[in-house]
């Protein structure tokens, strides 16, 4: 060991002091790990650009991925892909594959004395001196101790460039290693930069030179919309002193070396820098003696979790500012979120300058604005840290988002038949402090897609509104907000086909995100499927007057055509922004009269599979001229401030990072400022706080509307309370009472039948001792009734019992058909069908006719299903009834154990749908039994209408929405079109409506329950809507929408107005949502997090119920417990929420998942609303609110009779 030879106190000391003086120093070449053939390692083919794959022993992490092999590289850098072409990255990181870059440049070995050398290690001495680097850097944790490593060092290495007499050595030449070291859970990097190991900072690229770079990449991340550039650790500058810096600094308290967390398992969340950064006072250099290597026996110390990492600063000679490492994290296109409003559904108030002063005109501007008078009138300006025209502004830094609808007609090359747009998604995403925006569009057909491809611009008018720009010049946002008119026309030549674009911006919603509406109308040349195009950069000026933009441009693009040959075609552009400004401000017209905006990094791309067109680009706004090219990082982009963040350029390449407003953090990273938890009387009294990324917003309470002034809440006219409806009433639980409301607020309390006393507290009456069954049977008492059943022997309804067996309604039947009794006994008549009955004497699901050879499915009471009768020779899959519990209550067959009253749980399992009886809130596992079986299906959700007994269900495989009867009966199609993926499923069992989520088509809707009357409610910005549960009293639906980049809890009213979210922060899977009308708590189980919680939708007091819970699906609640179905533990669990621990669960015989779970109650729950009493004298849908109800028509209305009639009474 390195440590134990030292013996002696003398020789002790001298080993303490000289590796102080190591630690002050940078790392000699002897401190590297052993490398060389003498350390076993194998040699990278000599050259430059050379690739080798290296199949691990072990793997890797690195984020959250797990690589089998790595590909080393003579340009400084390992790989987890095999690397694209130098020429892709060289000068252009991030790279678009997995890397880790040591010193990426461009290298090169071929002069035969740079080498790279690579090997894996799982030596003890290996593992120890790792360990030891590990253990320095993170002084606060546990102990880590790795148990492989690899092994890669770059020796030597000099830049490419043309070969002159005397190269080679002479040649300046860099010296670095790689060691990545690794656990079973987690792998981290060592870099160590030797003290003369950095003697160039630059390499050759192209015409001029690129820094040399250092950091840590993803690469490409296939999302839903895009594949696009994943998280992105870059540890060093564009300056060349950050270069220097890597030999002269330390994250791990040894200057030279840096170590960090590369990656984890099961969850990574963010790359963790080593945390000790400060060095001892630096002694007189020595170099050690020979052999001698640094004992370091410090504790290993705390890896955060990357949410509060310190990164350590330096200082370049030249005194400039401060520059951190970067935790850079580009948004994922792929994962947005999309708005979809309709025209006839936005009614946004545009507001009108005209003559007046703030005094009476204030709350015009926006919340981030202020108001001044002036001799003319008065304007609104954004305050510092904000920007926009004043009515609208959004803060600097912030990302942004666009969404809307496309609409028009556009006809393809020479076709007669147009392919039109009816409400196709358009959304978008900026990156605003480095001016990169994507665009996309849904919907579109394989026939239009890549006709459409030129037409980045459809999309460019935001990157123009949020262009990044140049010092003293303004993006369109900047000036003109977001309410204003974008009309455009292109004309292609040589065709001089023409296309007209209009867009309508209508501002900014309450979810922070630009609508806009888009109509395209005329034709385009067609792009043969197949192609690709490829747009190159190019400049757009745009000239400014008097609520007024225009700008014109011809563009060149180049269509690669499926055989391999090139087209290049040209269009012509033109467009005018029409806007409304405040003309009193003397400062606008100071105003550049022209700008041009810089388009580069051009990307199109359609993506037939899913109907997708993607468009994505760089913009800058900037001087006409193109005057002195930027190369402050603020200008160019290339800064590694926090997408939340904004970048503050100073003298030269100087420049600071700053968290735009509502964010906190040091600029690199940065964290939302929850408004509302860190001051909850911001929104004042009866208002409620809603935090959003970077901002908050404020909305009163349900029975409250904002005044005048749109910041106080001020009381509603209440109508009279309803304490039966609100569920303040004294009544005993609605299993045992009723509770009537009177008038004036009075409500009286009554007993249900069965139970007796004064309506406040009942008692279940014993039936049994009044002699109500007949002698010869048995009385048995259950809840608020009882059930009578014959001995054995006897036959009858339990209230007439006799010897003789009572003949059930198809054993009737059968036996009238074979009255004809003849010499060898019944004879039936000649062709004639006589009905099938199974042991218990009911109809057999499956009647033949035995002459024909015809068999067909009957319902319980024999009826043929219509549909299901099959010729001779074939048999149709019917049903079987057995599977439906009897009827509740005394029941004709006295031989069939009668399923006795009360609440039951039902949950679906794979093909079929089971019931579990509750006795108090104990599961009576014994008694369960399924109640539906449909082979071959899948069955997610189901609910329970407590009117008509009915239970509901949606399944996947062939998309629907069924009911059935629990008490008997088949079941019967809701919903079968227009349904991709059903999943969520609810019963508003007063207004008689029927609600669901679809995963995959993103929307939320509603349908009267015969399913007739249907309509979309909720389609915008959501992702993967799944649990969904309505309050109907109240007038309230909750849904879930697991999003796994950004999951959340919203609810509504009943009609989709007044939607929020909930509960955005903290939530991982959010499946399972139930809601308690006793209690009014909303709770759910997250598959993610492993939570289950509770709130108060009204309060917000988010509480946490139960820690450690698997994977959750379904939730349903019943009192004081809450069941859920579990995916990994293939049962049902029940939890006591009041002392948050399990208390039961129940396993089927069948161990396959289960899904959907329900509460069938024997009572309907208590309450009333709008909607309950002659459908709320709507013509059609009757869709509940706190206080009132609305009127809707189905979207598939004639017209005919429907009137609509918004929220109110």
């Amino acid at each position: 060991m390195r440590t134990m030879g030292w013996q002696e106190q003398g020789w002790l000391f001298c080993a303490s002091f000289l590796g102080f003086v190591a630690s002050a120093q940078s790392i000699a070449r002897g401190e590297l790990f052993p490398f060389g053939p003498s350390a076993g390692d194998q040699l990278l083919e000599a050259g430059n650009d050379q690739t080798h794959r290296l199949e691990l022993d072990k793997p890797v992490l690195f984020y959250d991925g797990t690589f089998d092999s790595i590909f080393i590289n003579t340009n400084g850098f390992v790989a987890t892909a095999e690397p694209a072409s130098e020429a892709t990255y060289l000068g252009n990181m991030p790279a678009k594959f997995g890397m880790i870059a040591v010193l990426q440049g461009d290298l090169d070995t071929s002069d035969g004395v740079g080498k790279v050398f690579f090997r894996q290690d799982s030596s003890p001495d290996v593992l120890q001196q790792a360990a030891e680097h590990i253990n320095r850097a993170f002084p606060e944790d546990d102990e880590v101790n790795p148990t492989h490593a690899v092994v890669i060092t770059w020796v030597n290495v000099a830049a490419n460039e043309p070969q002159s007499r005397g190269d080679g050595v002479d040649k300046k030449r860099n010296t670095f290693q790689l060691v990545i070291a690794s656990l079973e859970t987690s792998s981290y990097a060592v870099v160590l930069y030797a003290r003369d190991g950095i003697q160039f900072s630059s390499t050759p690229a192209q015409d001029s030179s690129a820094i040399l770079h250092a950091g840590f990449s993803k690469g490409f991340v296939r999302g839903f919309l895009f594949s696009s550039q994943g998280p992105y650790y870059r540890t060093t500058t564009d300056d060349e002193a950050s270069i220097r810096a890597l030999a002269e600094e330390t994250n791990s308290g040894m200057r030279g070396v840096w170590v960090y967390e590369v990656g984890t398992s099961p969850y990574f969340t963010n790359m963790a820098p080593g945390e000790v950064t400060d060095l001892p006072t630096e002694a007189t250099p020595q170099d050690p003696p020979e052999g001698y290597e640094e004992a370091s026996v410090a504790r290993r110390p705390v890896y955060t979790d990357g949410q509060q990492v310190e990164y350590p600063p330096y200082e370049s000679e030249r005194g400039q500012i401060k520059v951190h490492t970067v935790q850079y994290q580009p948004h994922q296109p792929g994962n947005q979120e999309v708005v979809v409003l309709d025209d006839t559904d936005i009614n946004v108030d545009v507001f009108s300058y005209n003559l007046g002063t703030c005094a009476n005109n204030r709350n015009k501007c926006s919340q981030f604005g202020d108001c001044k008078d002036y001799s003319s009138g008065y304007c609104c300006h954004c305050r510092p840290g904000f920007y926009g025209n004043g009515i609208q502004c959004v803060a600097e830094g912030k990302p942004q988002r666009m969404n809307g609808k496309v609409h028009g007609k556009v006809y393809v090359g020479n076709s007669p038949s147009p392919v039109a747009f009816t409400s196709n998604d358009l959304h978008s995403y900026v990156v605003v402090n480095d001016g990169r925006s994507y665009v996309a569009i849904s919907d579109i057909p394989y026939t239009l897609g890549p006709s459409l491809l030129p037409l980045s611009a459809l999309g460019g008018v935001i990157g123009w509104a949020f262009a990044l720009e140049q010092r003293g010049f303004k993006n369109g946002f900047s000036i003109i907000g977001g309410e204003f008119t974008r009309q455009a026309e292109v004309t292609f030549l040589p065709g001089n086909e023409k296309l007209t674009i209009r867009q309508e911006f209508k501002g900014i919603d309450e979810h922070d995100h630009l609508i806009v509406s888009t109509t395209l109308e005329g034709r385009v040349p067609e792009v043969p499927r197949g192609s690709t195009v490829q747009i190159d950069p190019y400049s757009e000026i745009y000239q400014y007057s008097n609520n007024l933009i225009t700008s014109s441009s011809t563009r060149d693009y180049v269509v690669s055509l499926p055989d391999g040959s090139t087209d290049t075609r040209t269009y012509q552009w033109r467009q005018t922004i029409t806007f409304q400004s405040c003309q009193h401000d003397e400062a606008l017209r100071d105003m550049n009269p022209t700008q041009m905006l810089s388009v580069d990094q051009v990307f199109v791309m359609y993506d037939a599979n899913n109907e997708l067109i993607r468009f994505a680009m760089s913009n800058k706004i900037g001087d006409v001229n193109g005057g002195q090219p930027e190369e402050n990082p603020c200008f160019t982009g290339r800064h590694g401030c926090d997408t939340n963040a904004v970048c503050r350029p100073g003298q030269g390449v100087q420049f600071g990072c700053e968290c735009a407003a509502g964010f906190k953090g040091d600029g690199r990273t940065c964290y939302d400022v929850d408004e509302c938890g860190e001051n909850p009387q911001i929104c004042g009294s009866y208002a409620i706080c809603n935090n959003q990324p970077g901002t908050f917003r404020c909305e009163c309470e349900d029975g409250y509307q904002f005044a005048d002034d749109g910041q106080t809440c001020t009381q509603l006219d209440q109508p009279e309370k309803n304490a039966c409806e609100d569920g303040t009433h004294t009544c005993d639980i609605p299993q045992r009472a009723q509770c009537i409301y009177t008038r004036d607020s009075y409500y009286t309390c009554s007993c249900l039948p069965g139970f007796i006393g004064d309506g406040r507290s009942c008692q279940d009456i014993d039936e049994c001792q009044a002699g109500r069954c007949h002698q010869d049977a048995v009385c048995y008492n259950t809840q608020g009734s009882f059930t009578c059943q014959c001995r054995p022997g006897y036959y009858g309804d339990g209230f007439s019992c006799s010897p003789e067996s009572t003949k059930t309604q198809c054993q009737a039947h059968r036996d009238s058909l074979l009255a004809d009794i003849g010499p060898r006994g019944p004879r039936p008549p000649v062709g004639q069908y006589i009905p099938a009955c199974d042991e218990n004497g009911a109809y057999e699901p499956m009647q033949c006719h035995s002459s024909t050879g015809q068999c067909w499915c009957v319902d319980r009471n024999g009826q043929e299903i219509p549909g299901t009768r099959s010729g001779p020779g074939s048999r149709p899959m019917c049903i079987d009834h057995g599977g439906v519990p009897p009827p509740i209550g005394p029941t004709p067959r006295p031989d069939v154990h009668p399923l006795p009253p009360g609440t039951h749980l039902l949950f679906a399992q794979s093909g079929r749908i089971e019931h579990v009886p509750l006795e108090g809130y104990d599961m009576k596992k014994d008694d369960a039994k399924a109640i539906l079986h449909l082979p071959e299906k899948v069955i997610i959700g189901v609910a329970y209408d407590c009117v008509e007994k009915m239970v509901y269900w949606t399944e996947i495989t062939s998309p629907s929405i069924s009911k059935a009867n629990i008490q008997g009966g088949e079941p019967i199609a809701v919903i079968r079109s227009d349904l991709d993926s059903p999943e969520g499923i609810a019963i508003d069992h007063l207004g008689r409506a029927v609600f669901w989520t679809d995963s995959v088509k993103d929307r939320i809707e509603v349908a009267s329950l015969d399913g007739s009357q249907r309509r979309v409610i909720v389609d915008s910005d959501l992702v993967n809507p799944r649990a969904i549960i309505t309050d109907p009293p109240n007038g309230n639906l909750y849904w879930t929408d697991w999003n796994r980049d950004a999951p959340k809890i919203e609810t509504s009213y009943m009609d989709g107005t007044n939607r929020r979210v909930l509960v955005k922060d903290d939530l991982g899977l959010p499946n399972g949502l139930t809601y308690d009308s006793q209690s009014s708590l909303l709770c759910w189980a997250d598959a993610g997090t492993h939570k289950m919680e509770c709130m108060h939708p009204a309060r917000g007091d988010r509480r946490k119920v139960m820690e450690g819970i698997q994977y959750p699906f379904g939730i349903t609640s019943f009192g004081k417990n809450i069941y859920y179905t579990d995916w990994r533990r293939d049962a049902v669990v029940a939890v006591d929420r009041y002392a948050g621990k399990e208390s039961d669960q129940f396993q089927p015989q069948k161990q396959t998942k289960l899904y959907g779970i329900a509460t069938a109650y024997s009572q309907c729950p208590s309450g009333q609303n709008y909607c309950a009493v002659n459908n709320g004298g709507c013509t059609h849908l009757c869709l509940a609110t706190p206080t009132g109800r609305s009127c809707k028509c189905p979207d598939n209305a004639v017209g005919v009779g429907c009137v609509e009639r918004d929220s109110g009474y």
